[in-house]
């Protein structure tokens, strides 16, 4: 076990200070065994970034977690029993703690393991080397593979062979491109063994399902600049195993227009530039976000204007309208464009039915008012109740 004398977690790190993890932790250490704080939570505290999932390893068996909790009080769950993994619950908060494993055999997809009481196992059973840190429960950092110098450079790496850790599971082919846009340094350009690793493996892909990989191409794509990953991944062969038919020449357009005009990451929006066949199904979208996907393809690149589009589909979906046109047009927006759009999502059609009637009654009655509101969209929204109801 290798401890990082020089690198602690920040002690204002929450998880840190939580006096229900630091009871678990307790627990666990107190039977005679060691528990850790794991992968995401370290990671983050150390990179200075919002707090992730608290995971907990030891060398503690599930049995002996179990029966340890249970006579602390605490609640124990076997959640993952067989994969080495247990819920404690204290405080009324979950805590999944994982006993150390060995991969004994993985088919791409999911893995035999066998338990250990050596933390250098379990760390080479992970994906990344910045993955692969632990902290104990006092924060002092356990780096078993060196990962330290990668994470403090942004540099994602693989864990030795990376072919070897890919054909463990083909989505760490995705967590890669994941990680590089929301984690790694990008203009540092990408470790060239694992591009090598991951476009001698894209058949790997296939054997994944849809709703993994859709996962993870959301979490990419809500990155705040996926651009240069999805580049990457052009060039290895996998947006084209993922997406076919899609190109991403005009997402790092798309990203610098959210930039210039000061609006959020939208990934949907980034899909539908993004283009492809059959993109809702090959992500298993929800229904909602596939119906807006559709409607971002339909309208964002032409339609009515944006003041209608505001109206009838509210601000959200215009504003991403106005960026996909914008990007077409390859010409940043005034922001006084937003502002409209605010403006016209908030109108009410001055009209009713009951204006109408009875001189309108049942199809005519609805294509009356069809009419009169689109003469009140044309006109700005500026004519009156009135002068609606005197239009021919």
């Amino acid at each position: 076990m290798v401890k990082s004398n020089d690198i602690v977690i920040p002690p204002g790190t929450s998880w840190l200070k939580d006096k229900d993890a630091q009871a678990v932790c307790r627990v666990i250490q107190e039977g005679g065994h060691r528990i850790f704080y794991v992968g995401g939570c370290v990671r983050n505290a150390l990179l200075g970034l919002a707090d992730s999932d608290v995971d907990m390893s030891t060398d503690a068996l599930p049995t002996e977690v179990i029966q340890l909790a249970r006579d602390a009080g605490m609640k124990a769950i076997p959640t993952g029993i067989d994969h080495g993994s247990v819920t404690v619950v204290a405080g009324g908060k979950p805590f999944e703690i994982t006993t150390f494993r060995r991969d004994v055999e993985t088919d791409g997809r999911r893995a035999t393991v066998a338990f250990s009481k050596d933390i250098t196992d379990d760390a080479r059973r992970r994906d990344f080397t910045m993955n692969a840190l632990y902290a104990d429960a006092l924060g002092a950092v356990v780096d078993p593979l060196n990962g330290l110098p990668d994470l403090l450079a942004r540099r994602i790496r693989f864990i030795e062979d990376p072919a070897a850790r890919i054909q463990e599971d083909y989505l760490r082919i995705l967590r890669f491109f994941r990680f590089s846009a929301w984690f790694g340094d990008q203009q540092e350009g990408f470790d060239e063994e694992a591009l090598a690793a991951i476009s001698a493996n894209t058949q790997g892909l296939e054997t994944l399902s849809a709703e993994r990989v859709g996962q993870e191409m959301t979490k990419l794509l809500a990155a705040p600049d996926p651009a240069p990953a999805v580049a990457v991944m052009r060039q290895t062969g996998v947006l084209a195993a993922l997406l076919p038919g899609s190109d991403d020449r005009w997402l790092a357009v798309l990203v610098h227009m959210e930039d210039a005009i000061g609006l959020l990451p939208n990934w949907l929006t980034r899909l539908s530039v993004l283009g492809g066949e059959d993109a809702a199904v090959r992500l298993r979208l929800s229904k909602a976000d596939g119906k807006q996907l559709a409607l971002l393809r339909e309208l964002g690149f032409a339609g009515p204007r944006l003041p209608e589009l505001a109206y009838r589909h509210g601000a959200e979906t215009a504003r991403q309208a106005l960026l996909l046109r914008s990007v077409i047009a390859e010409k940043v927006p005034e922001l006084s464009v937003l502002e409209t759009i605010n403006q016209a999502a908030a109108k009410t059609f001055p009209v009713n039915a009951a204006d109408l009637m009875p001189a309108f009654s049942g199809p005519a009655l609805g294509q009356r008012l069809k009419h009169l509101e689109q003469a009140w969209i044309n006109s700005d929204f500026a004519l009156s109740r009135e002068e609606l109801l005197k239009l021919p």
